[in-house]
């Protein structure tokens, strides 16, 4: 499994890339603009991917920053999120490959931030939703780009592997 979730983090760092490379290109009034995404805007969107990821990384690690509302807004501007998400993913990354099997089997204990519920599980499958998780608003992100009119974006987990992803399918 650890290889697993090592290529998911490199997906993905992949997947984040090709999406702040299309907002990129929208104007600051379409990357604001409410599409009716859960978080409504590009800008809602991707900041509550980082922020739910620092929750979660938070919650694995005991370490760094994390909100304590999943709307939060992280970064004011794009490029500011940019460099923010680019340094996420490298810790995500580092983090991934300090860890064994042992540790994915481990239980760890956390509280949500809806309730005061204490939740123990194994790290194994709170990996699993974690990645789930960035790829579900990723998703969004995408909808959002394609509502605006943009070119639809491939991010499917196979075209990474035969691309940049080469590595995971040896």
């Amino acid at each position: 499994m650890l290889d697993h979730y090592r290529m998911f983090a490199d997906y993905n760092r992949w997947a984040n890339r090709r999406i702040y490379a299309a907002a990129a290109e929208l104007s600051e009034a379409e990357y604001r603009e409410d599409r009716g995404a859960f978080f409504g805007s590009l800008h809602g969107t991707l900041n509550h991917i980082l922020a739910a990821d620092r929750i979660w990384m938070k919650r694995f690690t005991q370490e760094g920053e994390a909100p304590t509302r999943l709307d939060a807004i992280l970064c004011k501007d794009l490029n500011a999120l940019t460099a923010a998400r680019m340094a996420e993913d490298e810790r995500i990354i580092a983090w991934i490959d300090s860890l064994d099997e042992a540790r994915l089997n481990a239980h760890f204990t956390y509280s949500r931030l809806t309730t005061p519920d204490k939740i123990t599980q194994r790290l194994g499958p709170a990996l699993a939703h974690f990645f789930n998780h960035q790829t579900h608003h990723r998703g969004q992100a995408h909808a959002t780009l394609t509502a605006l009119g943009r070119p639809s974006l491939t991010l499917d987990l196979v075209f990474f592997l035969w691309t940049e992803g080469e590595k995971w399918m040896a």
